[in-house]
């Protein structure tokens, strides 16, 4: 059991006079933000962390906060949630930073059950195979491999496997942070993923419920996320959010219930919404083509709090009316948010009609806390004018209505990964003064005056009927030494019985290359346990000389064995007492016995610890069975590898100076 947490940061000077704190002290005030020389003010470059196998947590398996973080050939199994990243809230400190999982592996139920008792407090049915196995929490926590957070991040190149929901619990590849206050960027992004088929549930936005509570906080009705190459949804180049919120929707969407999610074509950027002296007001936003769909987001700070923030996520060329649950705030700013060059949104804000405007726009800079380019919103006599218009700073207030309309536009580009643009934050400031304390909700008036048919402004691609070429992690195995190479292996037994069932399929494989065979009997296949490589493919109809002598003779030493049955074949009971040699402990009982999975080696005193054998009886059928097998070890006689270096030891010596 391992669990990374990375959060904060450490000390990376040496004790003393004036901070005697030791070397590589936990840092309280500060995040882990990896750059040149560990400096700030030098570029970022990534942390990048290999081989990290973290397997059987109650909760997370690892936590990482931080700047650029990428995590690479790693393994997550039978975890609460595999992996989470997080950023800094509503921005992250380090500006223009990411984190990355790539060539990785998340499996949400292995094979390793566990023990019922001990350490282990929750016992219950597992999902891939129904049978009893430990749980993290408890029986109906929601299990997810990969966790989407604030962001932005990337998931790519990577495997999953073994998420089966159950009646009691969900169960999914890629999930959301459960009761999620915050914002989450439309830049995070999934590509080239492999779901095996041991998959049933790619991603899940949540329900009301047990874990999820009412699932109404503003982080998570904005959850979305871009399916870069269309491996998550077969849909290329779309985004997948909550199917309740139409804010991000058009007539092409295709739902997916089973998600609780939609997808979508289009683009997508934020509006941060802050507001003075109103902590307590609800913010209604409407789509002009969805009027009777709202979002109603409550915003992230407390209502003892002298400000209020509201992060939606929005599509780029709509536009939106914005009404409260109270009087309208004095002061609103809206920020641009992952807006490129030229993305806009037409908003108009709920106000009383006698409120009179100032209305200016600037570019913040937040590292200096500066603001540049001031210019002043100017008026115009109606919305077609405005919209006549949209490249000025120009506003509409339609009085009869209660609404202010402007264009929110981004005149410049963003570099990477930033949330502003290069030149920094693009902001529109709105003070308004009014003697009103009339709620301003004007949805009653706005609609169906502004009312529009619903449309996409990006064509909804077909789904695409090609496999996914290069996706998924190229390593079948992940260890915590990866300088050994695994084999991996799977063994298709069918039984007589299966067969009246309309089951055809028998079959071993070695490396994802699978050897069928069709007639009954034993099928024997051989592999060189130094390299891998298959030497030798037999069958016999049944056991009779000829297969004796080759069991007794035919089997080179440093062999793995691989044999898998069809049909009931003669000879079963006698074929115990020949596999003994392959490093069982004792001839197997096999009376009755219908089908047989044997994984055996020939060569050596002390047989490895892989050696199984499987039966099948009755209804207890072997199906597919899998097993991954060291290669090249000395204890098969193979000649020794070179010695290993030890990276992160090497590491923290020149760190640390110690030799």
């Amino acid at each position: 059991m391992h669990i990374l947490f990375i959060d904060k940061r450490v000390k990376t000077t040496n004790a003393s006079a004036a901070d005697p704190r030791e070397y590589l002290c936990l840092d309280n005030s500060a995040r882990f933000r990896p750059h040149q020389n560990a400096d700030p003010s030098r570029p970022r470059v990534a942390a990048v962390i290999g081989n990290l196998i973290s397997f059987k947590n109650n909760d997370l398996g690892a936590w990482i906060r931080g700047g650029d973080i990428i995590i690479q050939d790693s393994g997550f199994a039978d975890n609460g949630v595999g992996l989470s990243f997080a950023s800094d809230g509503s921005y992250p400190k380090d500006e223009g930073s990411s984190q990355e999982v790539t060539q990785s592996l998340f499996v949400g139920e292995s094979r390793n059950r566990g023990t019922n008792g001990g350490q282990n407090k929750y016992w219950g049915v597992g999902g891939t195979d129904a049978k009893m196995r430990t749980l993290p929490r408890n029986r109906t926590f929601p299990i997810r491999g990969f966790q989407i957070y604030d962001g932005p991040v990337r998931l790519t190149r990577s495997t999953f496997r073994g998420f089966v929901p159950t009646p009691e619990r969900y169960t999914s590849a890629v999930g959301f942070n459960l009761k999620n206050t915050w914002q989450l960027t439309p830049r995070n992004n999934l590509s080239q993923l492999n779901f095996q088929s041991t998959v049933d549930l790619r991603a899940f936005f949540g329900r009301p419920g047990q874990w999820f509570e009412e699932n109404d906080l503003d982080g998570d009705k904005n959850s979305l996320f871009h399916d870069v190459d269309g491996s998550v949804t077969g849909y290329t180049d779309t985004y997948v959010g909550r199917a309740d919120n139409y804010l991000i929707q058009h007539p092409g969407c295709v739902n997916v219930s089973q998600w609780n999610g939609v997808i979508c074509s289009g683009r997508y950027s934020q509006v941060y919404i802050q507001t003075q002296g109103a902590p307590s007001l609800s913010l209604s936003i409407s789509r002009d083509e969805y009027p009777n769909a709202p979002l109603v987001l409550r915003g992230i700070n407390s209502q003892a709090a002298q400000s209020q923030q509201y992060q939606p996520i929005l599509m780029m060329s709509k536009s939106y009316t914005l009404h409260w649950s109270g009087p309208a705030p004095r002061e609103v700013v809206l920020s641009l948010i992952n807006f490129d060059k030229d993305d806009w949104v037409l908003v108009g804000l709920c106000y009383p009609s006698d409120t009179t405007f100032q209305i200016m726009a600037d570019i913040n800079d937040r590292q200096s806390n500066t603001f540049d380019d001031l210019t002043d919103y100017g008026t115009v006599p109606s919305i077609a004018e405005l919209e006549k218009r949209p490249m000025e700073r120009k506003y509409f207030f339609d009085r009869s209505v209660g609404l202010l309309w402007l264009y929110l536009r981004a005149r410049h580009g963003r570099d990477g990964q930033s949330y502003c643009s290069a030149k920094g934050c693009e902001r529109v400031k709105v003070m308004a003064t009014t003697s009103s304390k009339q709620t301003c909700n004007c949805t009653a008036k706005a609609y169906p005056k502004y009312s529009k048919t619903p449309s996409a402004v990006v064509p909804m691609p077909a789904l695409s009927t090609q496999a996914c070429k290069d996706c998924g992690a190229k390593q079948l195995v992940f260890s915590s030494e990866p300088w050994t190479s695994y084999l991996q292996t799977q063994v298709k037994s069918l039984s007589g019985k299966e067969q009246q069932r309309g089951d055809n399929r028998s079959f071993i494989t070695v490396n994802e290359v699978t050897m069928f065979f069709s007639q009954p009997g034993y099928f024997l296949v051989t592999v060189d346990a130094c390299s891998g490589k298959v030497t030798k493919k037999t069958s016999f109809t049944k056991l009779d000389a000829k297969m004796e002598q080759y069991l007794k003779t035919g089997i080179p030493k440093s062999s793995i064995v691989l044999m898998a049955t069809r049909g009931q074949p003669e000879g079963l009971v006698g074929v115990a007492s020949y596999l003994v040699s392959f490093g069982l402990a004792k001839p197997a009982d096999l009376h009755s016995k219908e089908s047989l999975a044997l994984w055996g080696f020939q060569g050596g005193s002390s047989p490895p610890p892989w050696v199984s054998l499987q039966a099948g009886q009755g209804d207890e059928f072997l199906g597919l069975q899998e097993r991954y097998l060291p290669l090249g070890l000395e204890a098969y006689g193979c000649t020794p590898p070179a010695a290993h270096t030890r990276k992160d030891l090497e590491l923290l010596k020149t760190a640390t100076g110690l030799q």
